[in-house]
Order: structure tokens, then sequence, then C-alpha cells
């Protein structure tokens, strides 16, 4: 008999299946003994919920339903009944059991409920089986569906960029190197140092950072594109906000000023967390119940609110004149830190804020600078709890002004002569940001770690699933 999944009987109309024989498999979440009858919930990943399954000891082998604990996966057919329980609208009353795997409750690790996510984490091959990470895991599919979604019904074309490459977009240095060169005895120059002509692709390449550069090449063909894959950052960095590996989005458009950049972002953002509201609400109110109790309503702030927008110097004065003590001082030319921009945010405006016209010094080389000759035209999108959750700017396509800048950064041209080609040949003004995944499945689940919303998390000394 052919399965049904779960969530088509606990979410869907099933009238039609109620007195039906049906099929269900899944993992045991509880079982409960009762005189006669043993009930079991099980949970088949299609929705946070379980079905309940209602077993008649006299029908069933006593050593079979001894080895039905929780964890263990297996097979039922039963009968599809309306359920006299509250909270559960059907029940099976189970026909047949089959055991497919055992988890023995001595050592199965998720036996017990109330584990803390710190030591899930130490068992990341085994967490996506409670609830918790169903719930995140489902979440994180919805919203890498609705953004190709929402490119896609807005006119963007999916580019791939190179997970390898020899470039560095953020010109921070913080990079795994990709080679194949003897580790301990690799060959080497007259001068001493590693010889990368002699590596596989005769120069020396590491994992990418980000695929915005190779990006800004696809807009200024096909007009809009997006890119959404892995990126790599080499920091040895042990923060609730920080992966050595995770997934970014990137969209680049031709004939984008930094207003049109915005609106888009904004717009973007909006579209994603409505469709978590619509798509992903009985995960949410799990979430919100276990974890955060204003998760909905903070989801609901942010599309029912216009985005703040105002000037890097504006926020820095109303951070001086807070008469907050910040951890990290405030003046003009300072790189905002998170508390920095979680006041404004959470405290100041209550809503999200849109950051512009950083000072050149602290933004990266192919931002378009202003005419004051101190600013660029960056943006940052800043959520609460989160801080800055998008990154981005208009890029600068006057060929003179990017040589100017690269020669002033001390940034090799040699290493980026494809790029400047492309503002000698059809330049176009062009804007373009990021996104972090993970930072906005934070946002969306509640959660406060970045490492409990990607299945495998990088950080430092942790590589083991």
């Amino acid at each position: 008999m052919k399965r049904i999944k779960i969530v088509n009987l606990l979410k869907n109309p099933v009238d039609s299946l109620i007195g039906t024989t049906i099929t269900i498999k899944g993992w045991v979440r509880t079982r409960r003994d009762s005189k006669n009858v043993v009930f079991i919930a099980v949970n088949d990943g299609s929705i946070i919920h379980s079905i309940q399954v209602v077993a008649d000891t006299s029908s069933f082998e006593e050593a079979l339903l001894k080895e039905i604990t929780t964890g263990c996966s297996l097979r039922v057919t039963g009968n599809l009944t309306e359920s006299p329980a509250q909270g559960q609208p059907v029940e099976i009353q189970a026909k047949e059991i089959e055991i497919y795997g055992k988890a023995p409750s001595d050592s199965y690790p998720l036996q017990k409920k109330g584990h803390t996510l710190e030591f899930l984490r130490e068992i990341a091959h085994l967490r996506p089986r409670t609830n918790t990470f169903g719930a995140i895991f489902r979440i994180r599919h919805a919203m890498a569906f609705a953004v190709h979604q929402y490119f896609n019904d807005h006119g963007f074309y999916y580019l791939h960029t190179p997970i390898i490459t020899g470039s560095d977009a953020e010109g921070a240095g913080a990079m795994f190197r990709v080679s194949t060169l003897d580790a301990i005895n690799p060959p080497l120059t007259p001068e001493g140092k590693v010889d990368y002509t002699q590596d596989f692709f005769g120069k020396e390449t590491n994992l990418t950072v980000s695929g915005q550069l190779e990006g800004e090449l696809g807009a200024l063909a096909l007009g809009e594109i997006y890119t959404f894959g892995p990126t790599f950052r080499a920091e040895n960095s042990n923060t609730p906000r920080h992966l050595a590996e995770f997934w970014m989005i990137e969209p680049e458009m031709a004939f984008y000023d930094i207003i049109d950049n915005m609106d888009l972002a904004e717009d973007f953002l909006k579209s994603l967390v409505s469709y978590a509201l619509k798509h992903c609400s009985d995960d949410l109110e799990f979430l919100q119940k276990m974890y955060d109790k204003e998760l909905i309503a903070r989801l609901e702030g942010v599309i029912n609110n216009p985005f703040v927008r105002l000037p890097y110097t504006k926020a820095v004065e109303i951070l001086l004149n807070s008469g907050r003590d910040f951890e990290f001082p405030v003046f003009w030319g300072a790189d905002l830190q998170s508390e920095h921009e979680r006041y404004l945010v959470e405290q100041h405006f209550n809503c999200p804020v849109i950051l512009t016209d950083y000072p050149k010094e602290i933004k990266a080389f192919y931002m378009k600078q202003n005419a004051d000759g101190k600013t660029v035209r960056a943006m940052d999108v800043l959520f609460p709890r989160i801080g800055e959750i998008i990154g981005g700017s208009q890029r600068e396509e006057d060929y003179d002004l990017l040589v100017k800048r690269i020669h002033e950064l001390e940034i090799p041209e040699k290493d980026v002569w494809w790029y400047l080609e492309t503002r000698k040949f059809g330049s176009v003004p062009h804007s373009g940001f990021g996104l972090g995944f993970e930072r906005l499945i934070l946002f969306v689940s509640g959660m406060s770690n970045i490492r409990d919303v990607i299945p495998f998390p990088r950080t430092p000394n942790n590589a083991e699933f």
C-alpha cells in the first residue's frame, strides 16, 4: 500500500480518507501505555505535528511493542478515524506495524526531552530529528524556494559564480586557500616563496568570499542577475553571528542607482517574510512557543512598516545623543557595531532601518563615491535582533575613479584587470547587495545562534560532520 505523508493527513482535508485503510512511515516521537492500548506519536518530517497511532496490545506481539521506543523507525498500516482527543483531527487504528530500525532506549541520545541547543550541536548528525531542527530546516527550505521564486518573478537570471577564485572581493584576505601542492614540501621560488605557478591553476587560488564581482559581469550583459551559493571566511571568530561557511544571496542590477537598490532590498525582504508567515505558520508557532514569544509579531512588523532611510552621518548623531554608554565608541568614521545598529532599530526607530552614505574609508573599493569626496553610496539594511542583514551599494561605473581608488588602497591592478575592463567597454550605472541567508533564517526563526540555522555549521575547530 502506498505511503501517505502525515502533512496530508493533518493539514489538508481528509474527509474522503476517514474509514479507509492507509499506510504511514516515520519515526517515533513518544509512546504512552494505557491498560490495553499503546499510543504512539509518529512523525515523518513533513510537518511539525505527529499523528497518533493507537495499537491494541491484544493485536500485536509483546516483543514487537517493547521495541517501539523513541527514535525507532516504522511502517504503520491501519484505519484512519476521527480522533476523540483534543488538538488532533484524526488518528490511526493500527492493523500492521513493521519496525525498520530500532533505537535502543539505553543508547539513543534523543530519548529524553529538554536537550540544550549546545548539546545538540555536538550531535549534528541526529539533531534534524528533533522538533526544533525539523522546524528550522523546513523554514530554511521555504526561504530558499521563496528567494528563487521572487527573482524569477521579477525577471532576474540565476547566475552561478565560481566557488574557487583568484580574487578577494572584500579585500580582507581572510580566505581558505585551495591548492594541490605538497603541504609539507611545496615547490619554492628562488626567493624562497611558494611557487604557485606549479599549482593546479598556475596561480594562488582560494574559496570565494563573495560572488559579487563575477555577478557584476553578468548584470552588465543580462540586466538583472542574482547569485545564491556558498561563501567562505577564514576568520577565527566564535561569535553567535559568524560562520566559516555560509550562503549568500547577491543580486546585481544594471541601470539601478542607490535608490532603486534600496527599493529592491526592502521589497525583497518583505516578500520573504510574508512567504514565511503564509507557508510556515505551524513551524513559526512552535518556535514562538519554545524560543521567542514575540516572533510572529516581529515578523508582521517588518511587512507592515516602511523601512526608515537615513544617512550614516545622521545615525552617528542619534547614537551620540542617545545617552547610551556603548561598549564600542561612536564617532564619525567608525564602523558601526551590532550594538549601535540594534539601538537604532530596536530603541530609536522601532522598525527596520537602511543606512546610507558611509565614509569611504570603511567601505570596499568598488562603491561609488559621492560628490563630497568623503562618502560612498553604500547601504546597510538593519533588522531587529540581527543588526546588519543586507549590505550593498551603487557600484563605481567610472573607469578613472575606480582605478584611482584601487591605487589608493594599493590593490594590484593585475589582480582586477578583468573587472576594470567592464568599465572601459559599455559601462553603465549599476548596483547590488548581499543578503546572508543564515542571518535571514536567524530572523525568521527567532533563534539566537547562527550555528542553529544551518544543518552542519563550520566554525573554528569544528568540521566533524
